[in-house]
C-alpha cells in the first residue's frame, strides 16, 4: 500500500494510486505536446527570478486543467488535494496554475484544517507572483471569506522572511475586497506592508489597496494621502491606478 503525504497527513491510497500516478502522467504529457518555444521565451520576460516553463499558453493549460478535473471530480478531497500536491512539487508554472485551479474547483468543501496544507504550499512551493496571484486571489480569497477568523493569520504573514508568504497576505484579499468586505483589515496589512523593500510585495499591497478603492474610495484615498510621503511610489501608483485624475494628481503631489 503507498502513502501519500500532505502537511504531515498520512493516508493510505492503495490500488487507486495508480490512476492517480497516471493522471498527473498524462497532464505533464498534454503540457509537453502543447509546449511551444516562443511561448516559452516570452513567459520569462515577465520574471525576474528564474522560473520553470513548459511554454504552454494560459488558455491552453486551463483547459488541459478542466478536461483531467472532469476524470477526477468524484474523488475525495484529501486525494484531490494529494494531487495538487503532485502538480506543485514539480516546480513547472503550468502545473501550477492547474494545482490552483483544482484546489479552487473544490471551495465549498473547505473546512478550516485546510488553512495548514495551503500555508505550506505557499510557503514551499510557491517562487514567483504569477504562482502566488493565481493560488491566493483563488483559493485563498474563497477560503477567508468563508472563515474570516482566519484573517488573524494573514495578519502574520507579514512579518515573513518569505517575499511570496508577505505578499499572499495582500493578494489573498484581493476577490473579498472587490466585494467591499474586509476593509479594517485591508489597511491593517497595508499599514504593516507600507515601508517593505521589495517591489513585488509593494505591488501586491498597492494592488490590494487598488481593488479596495473600487468600493470604499473615500476611504482609501483618505489612507493613501495620510501615508502618501511614506509609501513607496511603486505601491503609491499601484493604489490610484483605479482612481479619478484630479484624486491621482493630489495623491501625487510631492
Amino acid at each position: 500500500m503507498v502513502l501519500i503525504h500532505v502537511t504531515g497527513v498520512r493516508f493510505p491510497l492503495g490500488p487507486q494510486y495508480k490512476n492517480m500516478k497516471d493522471t498527473i502522467g498524462a497532464i505533464r504529457n498534454e503540457l509537453k505536446k502543447s509546449a511551444d518555444k516562443k511561448t516559452k521565451e516570452s513567459g520569462r520576460k515577465f520574471f525576474k527570478e528564474k522560473i520553470k516553463l513548459y511554454g504552454v499558453k494560459t488558455a491552453i493549460v486551463s483547459k488541459i486543467g478542466r478536461e483531467y478535473f472532469k476524470t477526477i471530480r468524484n474523488k475525495k478531497k484529501i486525494e484531490i488535494f494529494s494531487l495538487c500536491e503532485k502538480l506543485w512539487q514539480s516546480g513547472y508554472m503550468e502545473e501550477s496554475f492547474i494545482a490552483c485551479n483544482w484546489s479552487y474547483y473544490i471551495f465549498k468543501q473547505y473546512e478550516p484544517k485546510d488553512f495548514e496544507i495551503f500555508k505550506k504550499w505557499i510557503n514551499k512551493y510557491v517562487s514567483n507572483w504569477a504562482s502566488c496571484d493565481t493560488f491566493c486571489n483563488h483559493t485563498m480569497g474563497a477560503f477567508i471569506e468563508m472563515y474570516p477568523q482566519f484573517l488573524s493569520d494573514l495578519k502574520k504573514w507579514v512579518k515573513s522572511d518569505n517575499r511570496w508568504v508577505c505578499r499572499a497576505s495582500a493578494v489573498s484579499l484581493i476577490v473579498p475586497a472587490k466585494k467591499g468586505k474586509f476593509l479594517k483589515d485591508i489597511f491593517k496589512i497595508a499599514d504593516a506592508l507600507l515601508l517593505d523593500q521589495d517591489d513585488l510585495v509593494q505591488k501586491g499591497y498597492g494592488w490590494m489597496l487598488k481593488v479596495a478603492s473600487q468600493a470604499h474610495q473615500t476611504e482609501v484615498f483618505r489612507y493613501i494621502m495620510n501615508n502618501k510621503n511614506k509609501m513607496p511610489r511603486t505601491a503609491l501608483r499601484y493604489a490610484i491606478e483605479k482612481m479619478p485624475s484630479e484624486l491621482k494628481n493630489k495623491a501625487m503631489e510631492k
